[in-house]
């Protein structure tokens, strides 16, 4: 029973591949150099609010056997909220994970500069890094096959990786237990970490994996007899993934102090005290969560636009290639060549910060239709913890809306 219940995992290994990107391990790592594992409770807060999201996501897909994207549109009966809806899905995720594809591709490819100091070579005027195009095309190898069961394999594994490799960099800290402990169930803010804990929590409630989620279970199972399994499946993927975010913070608690703003400087700050292996360990980990989110974002900018724009075909259809392309593309072209598309970035975080809180509130509304849900919907408590849930995002989207207009 045990082996057929593993060979069932899966979709939720991929929303836990999505949100462990360069930009979680960089927020972890800062997080622990800053302030000891005094943080840990904001993880744990973050995990039980990102498993009822995305609980609900994946119930509305197998009882639906719709995408998150489509049902939004079909529940919108007003044509011009409608299409302002649309667009807005449309630019948060689809430009936005265009804009944050350099970062995942970036991130993935200082692993590999950990690992053999890759140097960047020249053509011209212009400085190329050669680790960025090593994670596009392995990327775009494995999006290019168009097999769901492909990519959730190989994406299953690059998370195990990631988890055994940050999680064993935490042991080889000697964390004292007690501490953790108490970071883990008492709730403290320390002076100046307020932007620290929104922004622990904000990377793991992502906008795209929604979408995501509901589109990858109705590919893997259909009906409301494989809620159980799908529950599982987040339960065990979302519990995984925090608990690798809270070994980044671990391993850099060792380090308090220091100054440390990203996994490379954890790295190279483990490596005089715990050896060569710490920072090996770091590298792969760092790689694999590069990886596995440069592969998870033009996926699911691929799926919102299908949904959106409601074209036929599969993962294998043109319209449905030449979206994760483009943001594919983007991401190696801009981390290649080391240009920052600041404007397109800030237009991202804008149009993420009115998303998210809006497409909580829809999901919230959509899983509590009988017409769409029977008897599946929401219950007391889901729909308990779904305002507290909704409160919690309307306060990421405003700190992000403000960030851009430069209010914080």
């Amino acid at each position: 029973m045990r082996i057929k219940w593993i060979s069932e995992m899966g979709p939720g290994a991929l929303v836990a591949a999505a949100f462990i990107g360069p930009g979680t391990v960089t927020v972890c790592t800062i997080a622990g150099a800053e302030f000891g594992p005094r943080l840990l409770w904001a993880l744990l807060l973050s995990m039980g609010l990102t498993l009822l999201l995305q609980e609900m996501a994946a119930r509305l897909g197998l009882i639906s056997q719709k995408g998150l994207a489509e049902v939004v549109k079909s529940r919108m009966k007003q044509p011009i909220v409608r299409w302002l809806v649309v667009g807005l899905m449309l630019s948060a995720i689809v430009i936005g994970n265009a804009a944050y594809e350099a970062g995942n591709i970036s991130g993935g490819a200082m692993g590999l500069q950990i690992l053999w100091g890759a140097s960047p070579f020249l053509i011209g005027r212009f400085q190329l890094e050669i680790g960025p195009l090593i994670i596009g095309v392995i990327s775009f190898a494995l999006l290019y096959v168009g097999r769901y069961k492909v990519i959730e394999r190989v994406l299953i594994g690059m998370v195990i990786l990631m988890s055994v490799s940050f999680l064993i960099a935490a042991v080889i800290t000697r964390p004292d237990i007690l501490r953790l402990v108490t970071g883990l169930i008492v709730p403290d803010i320390p002076k100046g970490s307020l932007l620290t804990i929104v922004g622990l929590i904000g990377t793991t409630v992502v906008p795209y994996n929604l979408f995501l989620h509901a589109a990858l279970v109705k590919m893997k199972w259909s009906g409301p007899e494989a809620i159980p399994l799908a529950r599982r499946d987040a339960f065990f993927s979302i519990l995984l993934g925090g608990i690798v975010s809270m070994g980044i913070v671990v391993a850099a608690s060792s380090i308090m102090g220091e100054n440390v703003h990203s996994a490379v400087d954890l790295a190279r700050s483990l490596e005089p005290v715990y050896g060569h292996f710490a920072r090996y360990l770091m590298a792969i980990g760092l790689f694999s969560a590069g990886v596995t989110s440069a592969i998870t974002a033009p996926l699911a900018a691929a799926w919102v636009a299908k949904e959106s724009l409601s074209w036929p075909g599969g993962m294998r259809s043109m319209r449905f290639r030449m979206v994760w392309i483009f943001i594919l593309v983007s991401g190696v072209f801009f981390s290649t060549v080391g240009w920052k598309p600041i404007d397109i970035i800030r237009f991202a975080q804008f149009t993420n910060g009115i998303l998210l809180p809006v497409i909580a509130a829809i999901l919230l509304w959509v899983v509590n239709r009988p017409a769409i849900m029977g008897k599946y919907t929401n219950s007391r408590w889901q729909n308990a913890g779904g305002i507290v849930l909704l409160g919690v995002v309307i306060l990421l989207g405003a700190k992000s809306v403000m960030s851009v207009l430069g209010w914080l």
